[in-house]
């Protein structure tokens, strides 16, 4: 087989949502610290458009790169490239990269307890996975600081009319709507229209209302249309169902962790959250991510809290990505058919 580039992979999921992880076959990209060199994947494009984009990708996955961490804290380091955007953070994807470590025997597995520390490019993040023969089966990631920014403002969006909005970050930005007063009741069938409707939710918020982290200035847009369920309050904390719209428009397949990080900063801004409580968000598929409030901090002049996500992570496969010399397509292609009308 011919090939003038090899790229190696082991694939994942975490509750359901894609997040494939690259071993090897990429060089580090250049830049001083681990935002820089996402912002340089960012604007190159040739590396995201090669995993991402038909026939090797498609609207459904998430790539991670692997690359030595900067900071001196950190056991390992991970850029992750999404459908649209090269984010800050995320949770599905912290998770499955934390499982193919583990899993994938490029960290070592302690039993019961592996604890060790990721560098995402917005921060550290702390991880623990609770281990037994062999395998990581459940990880718990403290994530990076979360707040809300706007609750309860009005947004004019098309076909739609005024609705009542709240944004957010929670390892990234949030544009959160009651899904019930749009007659959602987040079941399986209401896929395509969460995905579309929530992808022009989110273009109107950034034009109408903008986004601004204290700390992060190239951070300026919202990312996600998170669809909210109405809150259960029982003996394990609190529970909701919910969906979050990723561009260009697909729903992710988990609950999105950085979704649950947001909405407990909403909450606990409301007051309607403790430090110390847990919420457990149920994707479409019916996938479950719990999170908990462990502390408080500021970001900026901003009031934040401290999330810890926790979900499941399997790999799924392992894969050697080529292109042929000849292939007249070697960055891939993207149709309106699944990756949406521009």
């Amino acid at each position: 087989m011919r090939s003038s580039k090899t790229i190696h992979v082991i694939s994942a999921h975490a509750e359901g949502e894609v997040g494939d992880v690259i071993v090897g076959g990429v060089a580090p990209p250049p830049g001083e610290t681990l935002w820089e060199q996402s912002r340089w994947i960012a604007r190159d494009g040739a590396l995201r458009d090669f995993v991402l984009n038909e026939p090797r990708g498609g609207v459904f996955r998430h790539v991670n790169l692997l690359v030595p961490p900067k900071h001196p804290e950190a056991d390992a380091a991970f850029i992750i490239m999404e459908p649209e955007d090269t984010p800050p953070m995320s949770g599905s994807n912290s998770i499955c990269v934390a499982t193919v470590l583990l899993d994938g025997g490029i960290l070592p597995i302690e039993e019961p307890v592996t604890e060790f520390t990721l560098e995402a490019p917005g921060g550290l993040v702390r991880v623990r996975a609770e281990c037994r023969d062999g395998k990581a089966q459940r990880i718990f990631v403290r994530n990076l600081p979360s707040f809300a920014q706007k609750l309860g403002v009005p947004l004019e969006v098309e076909g739609l009319g005024r609705l009542t909005v709240d944004t957010a970050f929670g390892g990234d930005s949030f544009v959160i709507v009651d899904a019930r007063a749009l007659g959602l009741d987040l079941v399986p069938d209401e896929a395509h229209e969460i995905a579309r409707t929530g992808a022009r939710i989110a273009r109107a918020a950034t034009t109408q209302l903008g986004f601004h982290h204290p700390t992060n200035p190239d951070w300026r847009h919202m990312s996600f249309c998170l669809f909210a369920g109405p809150l259960d309050r029982g003996l394990d904390g609190l529970r909701t169902r919910s969906a979050v719209a990723i561009q260009p428009g697909k729903v992710d397949r988990s609950p999105t962790g950085t979704a649950l990080s947001a909405r407990m900063a909403v909450l606990h801004a409301r007051a309607e959250m403790a430090e110390g409580e847990t919420l457990t968000a149920t994707s479409l598929i019916g996938s479950a991510f719990s999170g908990r409030i462990v502390g408080t901090t500021r970001v900026g002049d901003l009031p934040a809290v401290l999330p810890e996500i926790s979900g499941r992570g399997w790999i799924t496969g392992i894969h050697q990505h080529m292109l042929d010399p000849d292939d007249p397509w070697p960055r891939g292609y993207r149709l309106s058919d699944t990756w949406g009308a521009r």
